[in-house]
């Protein structure tokens, strides 16, 4: 290894997990994500040579991320990835288990990637704070937004660059990020009348014994003290398959239908998105072992869920994968 690759090594490498974590949230995937950080190494390590050091390395490698993800955003054969609350209405219909060819979905994100990042503002101009524009329907919600907005919005609004700043990255006047980053916040109002979205601390006794009686419900099969765990108007997602279910009534319907497919269910607890989460795991007989079945996030409101997004099969064992949890479940004792 060459001084020069020993140098930009030890300069960049730092930098490597809030830039994947930049790359998820333009994109909306981890699995993007994760190449399109290498990629932006790859390019930055061919341009070491001629980086003068006339800006911090950290904006440039910013710079090289974020034109990198909006080159593979324009190169996308789908349609920007959302959450199935996204892109039609709510049903009441059982689903077939074939997931949509023609979408692809906003995936979650593990926090021991989060490690090192801090959770507030990292910028002085910064509107969210870190723990807000990582939940997942905030990721969601920006991948409706045109490119350059949703790059004008993260570099502004989440990671509190200036305008100047911003346009001197993404090229441009400051009229025009001023414009960008305006349309974006317009976009997001929709989504979140009150400016941000909301965020619910779960380190409280109350919340703490929610999740307690939410792994309860579904060890014991429990369906109406899982419903009783939901709000009004609570939403149920469940990518990769298009279907999702709003209301107590419609979910309570679904999980009748689903949970007499299964013998039981066991829930561990894991990180993602700074959100509550489980992974579940499922068998159809007492002679089979414990199978990997879905990653469940929640969204609390007070001392209800209001949001349940289920990553389920066939898309499940990827998912797996990258939070480093197995397939099959050897230890079924579940810790909460």
């Amino acid at each position: 290894m060459t001084h020069a690759n020993q140098t930009f090594e030890q300069l960049a490498e730092p930098f490597r997990r809030e830039l994947r974590l930049h790359c998820y949230r333009m994109l909306g995937s981890l699995h993007e994500a994760e190449d399109l950080v290498q990629e932006t190494y790859l390019r930055a390590w061919r341009n070491f040579a001629s980086f003068e050091g006339r800006a911090p390395l950290k904006a440039w490698l910013y710079k090289i991320a974020t034109h990198a993800c909006l080159d593979a955003i324009s190169s996308r054969k789908h349609a920007p990835r959302l959450l199935p609350d996204q892109r039609t209405p709510a049903t009441d219909q059982m689903p077939d288990g074939k997931p949509a060819v023609e979408a692809s979905w906003v995936e979650p994100y593990p926090d021991v990637s989060l490690e090192g990042i801090p959770d507030d503002a990292p910028g002085p101009y910064a509107r969210y704070s870190s723990r807000e524009a990582v939940q997942l329907a905030f990721v969601a919600v920006i991948q409706q937004l045109p490119p350059r907005q949703r790059a004008t919005l993260l570099l502004c609004d989440v990671l509190g660059w200036s305008t100047l700043e911003a346009a001197s990255l993404l090229g441009g006047t400051t009229a025009s990020v001023n414009s960008a980053r305006q349309r974006a916040r317009e976009t997001l109002a929709r989504r979140y009348p009150d400016g941000r979205p909301p965020v619910v601390a779960t380190s409280n006794p109350e919340q703490q014994a929610l999740l307690a009686r939410y792994v309860r419900t579904w060890e014991e099969r429990d369906l109406d003290g899982f419903v009783a765990l939901l709000t009004e108007e609570a939403v149920y997602t469940m990518p990769p398959l298009p279907q999702w279910y709003a209301g107590r009534n419609s979910i309570r319907r679904f999980f009748d239908w689903a949970w007499k497919n299964y013998l039981g269910f066991r829930l561990v607890p894991t990180a993602a998105n700074r959100q509550p989460s489980f992974a579940l795991y499922t068998r159809r007989s007492t002679d089979v072992a414990w199978d990997a079945h879905s990653l469940h996030l929640l969204t609390l409101e007070q001392n209800a869920i209001s949001s349940l997004t289920l990553f389920v099969k066939p898309a499940a064992p990827d998912v797996f994968k990258a939070f480093g949890l197995p397939l099959v479940l050897t230890d079924t004792k579940t810790i909460v």
